[in-house]
């Protein structure tokens, strides 16, 4: 006869793989199924299984005898008690879902007082107690676990978002700002287990402080292109009037103009950067053509110079054995010669100008010593001047003479200090024409 079940007796069998090697240790004893301890068929093929609150009628069978009959719900008793271990198992190892865990095992202890199974069901249902708690532990865990994370994902992106904002609000190193807020994204999306409603609010934080720095930078930035391309303008402009000079041959003026040129040029500012350095190469172009001119220039007017300074000391060998006390005349006339020679051979190396300059005005000044000394003695004023003297000391000798003889000794002292001072003034007088 076909075996006979309600279909509450269906329950889950696991597969062999879900079956673990090991069981866990446990405090509640061992679920047994004893079919012949722990139930019974009766004539009519009745199945029952006895409990602590006593028997209870499981299913019917009639497909064998009653051995059989209990040795099929002991089997069924032995899978529901599998179950129930790999389900402890995966707890104990922390590979199963401990909701997912408890909800099974909630359900099969709620279905053990239907189970069409026989053994030591009070067993069973104490060790389900077990599993229950483990379960109910092990969801207080995860969440508190999940609680932490939460908690420290929110910290972690509050962090974020209060470096973005601070970022936005002042830095302007902008490659390290850019590539920071790129990073923080980029971490950012890392970031999981943060509630929607508090995600959301951190990232509009995040997105606002974004948005801001990238306006700050835009407008650096625009700003920046206008001063370059007025810096691109100003450039040209210098360009131009440096172009302009490259054949001036007025080298003092244009070279300072070029220098000032210079100064204007840095003062400018940087040009984009695909034209900055084109519009240097004009720019230090035409100052280079303009100094490289000048350079050969002063170097022929330096080797012109150097060959002035020669015959200028050909010259001086020459004026330098004029000897005017022999003949002054012709020392005049030597030293006019050489003098309208020396004015027309022109400049000489600027080093060289104090050295020649002061050897050709030692002549000159022994040429005008001589002229003096010949002027001093046959100068007719200083006779003159020499009469006049003694003329005067006379005059005052004679009024001392005359006021002594009337007793005025008071007037005769005064004519005799005035005699001694033209008395003194003629003695050099006569010196100076001596000296001649």
């Amino acid at each position: 006869m076909a075996e006979q079940d309600t279909p509450e007796t269906t329950t889950h069998v696991p597969a062999p793989s879900e079956v673990p090697h090991t069981q866990p240790a446990s405090t509640v004893p061992h679920a047994e199924s004893h079919p012949d301890k722990w139930g019974r068929i009766d004539d009519e093929g009745a199945v029952f299984v006895r409990t602590a609150d006593g028997e209870r009628q499981v299913g019917v069978w009639q497909a064998g005898t009653a051995a059989e009959g209990l040795t099929h719900f002991a089997r069924r008793f032995d899978d529901l008690r599998t179950e129930v271990e790999l389900l402890e198992t995966r707890l104990s190892s922390g590979a199963g879902d401990p909701k997912q865990a408890l909800a099974s095992a909630t359900q099969l202890k709620e279905g053990l007082a239907d189970a069409a199974i026989v053994g030591d069901i009070d067993a069973l249902a104490a060790k389900l107690d077990e599993v229950i708690a483990h379960a109910q532990r092990s969801v207080s865990e995860v969440k508190e676990k999940r609680e932490q994370a939460r908690a420290e994902a929110v910290t972690r992106k509050q962090t974020l978002a209060e470096e973005a904002e601070q970022i936005a609000e002042s830095s302007t190193q902008w490659k390290w700002a850019g590539d920071r807020l790129k990073a923080i994204l980029d971490e950012w999306k890392t970031i999981k287990g943060v509630d929607r409603k508090t995600d959301d609010e951190l990232w509009k934080r995040f997105s606002k402080a974004r948005e801001a720095f990238n306006r700050r930078r835009g407008s650096h930035f625009a700003e920046l292109d206008k001063q370059r391309a007025a810096a691109k303008r100003r450039k040209e402009e210098l360009i131009e009037e440096a172009e302009s000079m490259t054949d001036s041959t007025d080298w003092g003026p244009t070279a300072a103009r070029y220098k000032q040129l210079m100064a204007d040029w840095k003062a400018a500012g940087r040009a984009p950067k695909d034209a900055d350095d084109a519009l240097w190469q004009r720019f230090r172009a035409a100052q280079d053509a303009f100094f490289s001119r000048r350079s050969a220039a002063f170097s022929e007017r330096d080797a012109e110079f150097a060959e002035n300074a020669t015959r200028k000391e050909e010259l001086l060998a020459e004026a330098e054995k004029i000897d005017p006390a022999a003949n002054l005349e012709a020392a005049r006339a030597q030293l006019r010669r050489i003098q309208e020679q020396w004015d027309e051979i022109g400049k000489v190396p600027r080093e060289r100008i104090r050295e020649l300059d002061g050897r050709l005005k030692a002549v000159q000044d022994r040429v005008r010593g001589a002229e003096e000394a010949q002027w001093r003695r046959t100068d007719p004023e200083a006779q003159a001047r020499v009469e006049q003297f003694r003329e005067r000391v006379e005059q005052f000798e004679e009024q001392a003479a005359k006021a002594r003889e009337a007793g005025d000794d008071k007037r005769a002292a005064k004519a005799d200090q005035q005699a001694a001072q033209w008395r003194e003034w003629l003695q050099a007088a006569e010196a100076a024409i001596a000296d001649r």
